[in-house]
Parts: structure tokens; sequence; C-alpha cells
């Protein structure tokens, strides 16, 4: 009998490969399919949540926004526009599909732009058999409910995503992606942060700022007020589902005489000693700067995944150290982890874990039981305190892993085995491919 034959002259052990290649190849398409075609029924109202309606910011703010782009301004008059002027380019998309209304036609702009990050991530990976990255965009998602699909985030991630995942073979075109999602919510430059140094950096970054010169020169010649955006954020106070709000929520049950108020676009806590704390939170961001550049300066070992361990760590560390954590930034992280983990090598599984987390409880956090946010309750404050602590633990662990991954220990005196050989330390050798530069 041949090998690998059973007596009824099939190919058992064949076959059985083949359909495990099947499952693992179609049911993340499956899963991916379910869960947006359920996101899908939410935002046009088939299916309901508890909580406020997430659709109004596209069918009000979104749509006002629309029609004063069209005259050829920006909304110089409306202290909600805070983004840069490549906003206008998502508040204006919709125009692409003009057979439907507004609303719809965002949706359905934004479940493109979501599958466009599956397929993404799919080529990635397609060489390998971990699918971590795919399941963490799959089912990471869904986990925000209505609101993913009911913000323009989604469609700034994808950009990011595309920039991180080119980095590697096309350099300019990722430093490219990266500006132009600059352009549309400001974060997306960071995916350039870990670069490794050499001629690769050189390009992605000349990229980046040439475009970025390039697009702002054309959209403020286009039109007035592009950038009066950094007014209207240098305002913003302390938003109630922020780290620094923790303290009002708790204040409020010992007599505190603030208020929550709807204030520049977002719920926010308006009263004493708001400034100090959204003061702080500013200066807790300055020091996660200071600490990406102090790891920049000194990071010696790069393997093929360290930029996009890098960016998924600084952008936690500006949004856990945000004024204002809108639900839908927990999309740009979700979006982050998923291509740190297509590489083997990455350090991240244990924060991208706990970001996956984070998400599901934002998910009830808001829509679900944001009235009991607003009301400060028990129930209110231990869904905030869980999903920031979970934020904060996802964000300490990623500093410290990549540090360990990139900065040489310092040498031992006393000829520790464990002392790193040509700058590279030992745990970086095994987990990753490490090309110094």
């Amino acid at each position: 009998m041949a090998t690998g034959s059973t007596g009824t002259g099939t190919t058992a052990p064949e076959t059985a490969p083949r359909g495990a290649l099947l499952a693992r190849t179609a049911l993340p398409a499956a899963v991916w399919a379910a869960t947006r075609a359920l996101l899908l029924l939410m935002v046009l109202g088939a299916v309901t949540l508890r909580g406020p309606d997430v659709t109004s910011d596209v069918e009000v703010i979104y749509r006002g926004w629309y029609e004063v782009l069209r005259t050829g301004t920006y909304p110089l008059a409306d202290v909600t526009w805070q983004y840069p002027p490549g906003a206008a380019l998502a508040i204006l998309s919709p125009a692409l599909l003009p057979g439907l209304d507004y609303p719809a036609a965002f949706f359905v702009l934004v479940l493109l732009c979501d599958l466009l990050v599956l397929a993404l991530l799919r080529y990635a990976e397609r060489r390998g058999r971990s699918r971590r990255g795919t399941w963490m965009w799959v089912a990471g998602v869904p986990l925000l409910g209505p609101t993913v699909y009911a913000r323009y985030d989604l469609m700034v991630t994808a950009v990011a995503v595309a920039a991180l995942l080119a980095l590697a073979r096309r350099p300019r075109l990722a430093g490219a992606l990266a500006a132009f999602g600059a352009l549309l919510k400001v974060w997306p430059a960071l995916v350039l942060l870990g670069t490794g140094r050499g001629r690769s950096t050189r390009r992605a970054w000349t990229a980046a700022g040439v475009t970025a010169v390039g697009l702002t020169a054309v959209l403020t010649a286009a039109m007035p007020g592009a950038l009066a955006f950094l007014t209207f954020q240098r305002d913003r106070g302390t938003e109630i589902e922020s780290v620094g709000a923790l303290v009002f929520h708790l204040a409020r049950h010992a007599g505190w005489e603030g208020q929550v108020l709807m204030n520049y676009g977002s719920v926010e806590f308006i009263g004493p000693y708001v400034g100090l704390v959204s003061a702080l939170a500013l200066a807790l961001a300055a020091a996660a700067g200071l600490w990406l550049l102090a790891w920049r300066l000194r990071a010696r070992t790069w393997g093929p995944g360290t930029p996009a361990d890098a960016a998924f760590t600084a952008v936690l560390l500006f949004t856990v150290t945000s004024r204002v954590i809108s639900p839908q930034y927990l999309v740009w992280l979700v979006g982050l982890a998923a291509v740190c983990l297509v590489r083997p090598g990455t350090r991240m599984a244990r924060p991208a874990l706990l970001v996956a987390a984070a998400t599901a409880v934002t998910g009830l956090e808001f829509p679900v039981w944001f009235d009991h946010v607003v009301a400060s309750d028990p129930l209110g404050i231990t869904l905030l305190v869980v999903r920031n602590g979970l934020l904060a633990a996802a964000a300490l662990l990623a500093c410290r892993a990549l540090w360990r991954a990139t900065v040489p220990a310092p040498a031992s005196s006393s000829g520790d085995a464990s002392a790193p050989v040509g700058g590279v330390s030992p745990d970086a050798r095994a987990d990753s491919p490490a090309t110094p530069r």
C-alpha cells in the first residue's frame, strides 16, 4: 500500500490539511461577513441597542459639515470641527456614491475600508500559518458596536494599516500614506516612529514631509479655514471617559460642584480644578513624547515587527494620556495591534490582548450604559476604571517590551552571560531576526 493512502484508495493525510487550510481561510471571512452585516443593521436602524443613537454624528454633524464644505469653505463657525484639513475629504467622500443618501453612503464606505484592512492583513499573513492579526481585526472591530461604523476613524485606521504594511518594501509609499493619514486625524504620523535607521527611513520621512506640505498647501489654498482646528483643539477640556475624568467622577460623590455638559462636541466636566487636570494630562502626554524620543535615540536593534510595535506603543501612550478617549479611538489600537500580530516575532501579544478586552468594555460603556457613565454611578465608574486600567496596563507592558527588544542593556562588568553582544539583547535575537542598522 502506498504511503499516505487508506484501504479505499483515498489520501486522508493530504485531504485533512486541505480541509484545515480551507477552514483557516474561510472562517475569518465568514465571521467578518456576519459581524459586519450586524453592524450595518445597527447603524441603519434595523437592530437597536440600549443607549443613545450613535448615528447622529453622521446624520446631523457630518452631513452639516458636508453641506458647508461643498460651498468651498471649512466650518469656521462650528467649534466641533477639530480635525486637520484632510478630514474634509472623509466628510465629502459620500459624494462618491450619489445613488445613496448621505448616511447610507458613509456607512458603505466605512464597510469598504473595513474590508480593505481585512484584505491587507490576509495578504500580509499569506506566507505564515498564524492568523492572529486577521482575527484581531475580525473580532476586535465589532466589539465597539455600531459606533465604529458611525465615525470616520475606521477610514483613518485603514490608511495607517496600509502605511505600516508598506514600510518594509515601499518606504516612500508608506511615508506618503502616513502623511495623508496625519492630515485626516494626526495620529497616523506615528506609524513612522519605529522605522530603522538608514535609507528606508530617509525615504519614508522625506516622502511624508513632501506629501504633508504639498497636501496642506493645496487644501489651504482651496478653502479658507483649513487650520482653524488648532484653536478649537486647544480649548478642549476633560472628557468624561478619559483617565483624568475619574478624579471628577469620584469627586462628584464628595460634593464637587462641577457639571457634566456638552462642550466642543463631547461630554466634558466643567467646573473647579478641571483646568488643572487638563494641564496635567497635557504634561503626561509631553512626558510620553519625551520617553518615545529617548527610545528612538537609544534603540539599536530593529526586527521586522519593530515599526508596528513602536507605532502601537506610541498611540497607546497618547491615547491613555489624552484629555479625550472617545470610544472610536479604540479602533486605532485594534488596527495597529492587528499589524503587530502579523509579525511572528512581535512583543505586543499581551498588550494586544489587553486592548481587545478594553475594546469589549468600551462597547458596553458606550452606547449601552453611557447614562451610567454620565451619572457617575457605581456601574459607570466601574466600567471606566476597568477600561482605562486595561489601556494603562497595555501601555506600560508595551513600553517595557519595546524597550527590552530594541535598547541594549548596560554592559555587565562581571562578564554575565546575559550581557548583550554587539548591542543586541539575547531576547531580541531569540524572538526575531534582528537587523541592526
